[in-house]
């Protein structure tokens, strides 16, 4: 059996198109010949992956299921090309790499600079995602390596352990929260919130949380990033819940104050996610122990500077 892998990229056209017609275009080639192309490549495969009517067509299960078979063979095949033609530039690899916003803020850079200074050969690509985007790009090969927030997505995918996290509120200085050391979410829902957009982990959570509470958040501005959401909290729009972790990155250059989240929700996991190991390149393979390292070295600090405060602290108060 020989598939052609102009066949299956006019597949993948005509599945996301929903059209034999504009998949034809997208491939630039006359309708007449896919609609050829198609019943060859439903002759190759000896299945019917289109129910055809005076209506159009409508795509059978067995096209569901090559649709993400073709993606991950078209992208194996895209990166074979891409690498072979990076080796004269210098460049040995790529790794495609989906996270959330969260781990782009507060980690990423310093381990992807780490990692990049060891590997210069390998070219990386970062584009940002929420969680449930994360994980169906990496369950459709569209992505190799993929940072979210912990949690079933229903994919087909594995999760590792990376970071933790911790939500805090941010309020500008002369706010009436300002001078508290700890808050409940009850305490911020009297008063108006600039939340992140629809669809993200942290505005889920809120949105959640406040309904079990049986009080409705004031959501008067969504924005797309914690500094844009930064910038509305100091501006006095409202307040704002952000991992802590970022919240520092602004808050120098801000009038604001962090104030702990203190609920168990609050405390929040970030995990890598992979296809599979196996499946994973050699270049990924990497990336991903490199990150699983630098996650279980920042874990140890962390530990030791927990254990060194606790201990200063009882010397003092006793």
């Amino acid at each position: 059996m020989n598939l052609d892998p102009i066949s299956l990229r006019l597949f993948v056209a005509v599945m996301e198109e929903n059209a034999i017609a504009r998949a034809a275009a997208r491939e630039h080639i006359a309708a007449s010949a896919a609609s050829r192309r198609l019943a060859e490549l439903e002759d190759t495969l000896q299945v019917e992956l289109f129910t055809r009517s005076n209506r159009g067509t409508e795509p059978t299960a067995a096209a569901y299921t090559l649709l993400n078979l073709a993606r991950g063979v078209l992208n194996d095949l895209d990166g074979i090309a891409a690498q072979m033609l990076e080796y004269g530039a210098g460049v040995r690899g790529q790794v495609r790499v989906v996270a959330n916003i969260s781990a782009i803020t507060q980690f990423l850079p310093g381990e992807l600079q780490g990692f990049m200074a060891a590997h210069p050969q390998v070219q990386v690509l970062l584009q940002e995602q929420i969680s449930t985007a994360i994980a169906q790009s990496v369950a459709e090969n569209a992505a190799d390596v993929g940072i979210l927030n912990h949690g079933s997505y229903g994919e087909q995918v594995t999760l590792l352990p990376y970071r933790e996290d911790e939500l805090v509120v941010v309020v500008p200085t002369g706010h009436a929260l300002a001078r508290r050391r700890g808050l409940k979410l009850a305490d911020i829902l009297p008063f108006d919130l600039v939340g992140m957009h629809p669809g993200s982990a942290i505005n889920n959570l809120l949105i959640r949380q406040a309904a079990e509470l049986e009080v409705p958040l004031k959501l008067r501005i969504q924005v797309t990033s914690y500094d844009a959401q930064c910038l509305m909290v100091a501006a006095g729009l409202g307040v704002g819940v952000l991992p802590f972790g970022s919240a520092q990155i602004y808050r120098g250059a801000l009038a604001l104050r962090t104030i702990p989240l203190t609920e168990p929700w609050a405390k929040r996991k970030l995990s890598l996610c992979v296809r599979s190991l196996e499946s994973l390149s050699s270049v990924a393979r990497l990336l991903v122990d490199h990150l699983r390292a630098g996650a279980t070295l920042s874990s140890s600090t962390s530990t030791s500077t927990s254990t060194s405060t606790s201990s200063f602290s009882s010397s003092s108060d006793s």
